[in-house]
């Protein structure tokens, strides 16, 4: 049988409109503008901004949902399962030919509570062929993934591993199985020089807890299982300069993952596609902005899934990016004047905002072989 995953960060999904005080740019830029004498009216106008905006955004994500067209769909930075369910009744399926459901989100690690969330076709497994665990709970210590990199961000070994989760899906298909699992690890810091490298430790650790939980899962047939590990792991250590110039930046922190374990798919693209999420920061250090296009999601298979499609069909849905993105990291042009007649775009993406996500998604297409043993 064959099956196409998907993995999408869909950007803060919310049934808020904001995290605390200033904590969401959709809104801030625009209410910075004005002053409000009072609290109340302040939150009022932020409040219906906020769902102006989101409508726009959530049209957006949706094509890019629809476009990629997968099967299943692990999604990082959902805000409830309440909001998965009505992004999809209310958005997706307005344009998808698909109709998901078996729709998971559990409350995970993030202090802003943006969380993993699963769906599925409806049609292609029954409610009891769908199984959930989560991971959140799981310590440093019982992921055997404390060290003295860790210890000095004042974390403990019984702390939590996991930023968010590591949530598992299996599904069970008559003859055969799949398990999912679907992960955001630490992000970066985005806009500190040091913050990729500084938080580092901790998706060591994220990564080697997800190791352990699939060693213990499937014992020593791990390799021989159908499994994946679907996210956004914040992570990656070869990125994509001006004219698309390599830049190897070291360790990525899923070392544990990568090292005669899961395998990377995304490198039997061209070096230039192999990317997700595009940065352009100003460099204190460097004293100049720099730009990036990193692989920061991930879609990482078993040994067995990997021997079974020697030569996947993988997409990156990338019409949903905003204007300033530029969409072939070879690109010397990056003026204004050449990134604003750049088309392929949705209609009404801006060049900053709205977009579908800040992220793409990314689908693969794979045949999901019996066990071995099994005629």
């Amino acid at each position: 049988m064959r099956l196409r995953l998907g993995t999408f960060n869909v950007e803060n999904l919310l049934t808020r409109h904001r995290f605390e005080p200033g904590g969401r740019t959709e809104t801030a830029a625009a209410m910075s503008l004005f002053h409000f004498p009072r609290a109340d009216e302040r939150d009022a106008v932020e409040r219906s901004l906020a769902v102006a905006l989101e409508d726009d955004k959530r049209q957006m994500t949706a094509l890019a949902i629809a476009e990629a067209n997968a099967d299943i769909w692990m999604l990082q930075e959902v805000d409830s399962l309440a909001s998965l369910q009505a992004f999809f009744a209310n958005y997706v399926h307005r344009i998808a030919d698909h109709r998901y459901g078996h729709f998971t989100l559990i409350d995970g690690n993030d202090r802003r509570s943006i969380d993993i969330g699963f769906a599925a076709r409806r049609d292609l497994v029954a409610p009891q062929q769908v199984t959930v665990r989560s991971h959140r709970e799981m310590s440093f210590a019982e992921a055997e993934a404390f060290s003295p990199e860790v210890a000095a961000f004042g974390i403990g070994p019984r702390d939590k591993v996991f930023a968010r989760d590591c949530l598992s899906v299996t599904l069970t298909f008559g003859d055969r199985e799949l398990t999912l699992f679907g992960c955001h690890f630490k992000s970066m810091n985005n806009g500190r020089d040091d913050g990729r490298q500084a938080t580092l430790p901790i998706r060591r650790a994220e990564a080697l807890a997800v190791r352990r939980i699939i060693e213990a899962r499937f014992g020593s047939g791990w390799r021989e299982a159908n499994w994946a590990i679907l996210g956004d792991l914040n992570a990656y250590r070869i990125g994509l300069g001006p004219l698309a110039e390599p830049t190897d930046e070291g360790e990525s922190g899923i070392e544990p993952l990568l090292d005669d374990f899961a395998v990377d798919p995304m490198l039997a693209l061209p070096p230039h596609e192999r990317w997700t999420h595009f940065r352009r920061y100003w460099s204190e250090t460097h004293q100049k902005l720099l730009e990036s296009h990193m692989p920061l999601d991930h879609i990482l298979l078993s040994p067995a899934l990997a021997a079974a499609n020697p030569e996947p069909a993988i997409q990156l849905i990338r019409r949903g990016l905003p204007y300033r993105v530029p969409l072939d990291p070879r690109e010397a042009d990056r003026s204004m004047g050449k990134l604003a007649l750049t088309n392929d775009r949705y209609p009404r993406v801006g060049w900053d905002r709205p977009k579908a996500s800040d992220h793409c998604p990314l689908t693969i297409e794979l045949t999901i072989p019996k066990p071995q043993g099994r005629s």
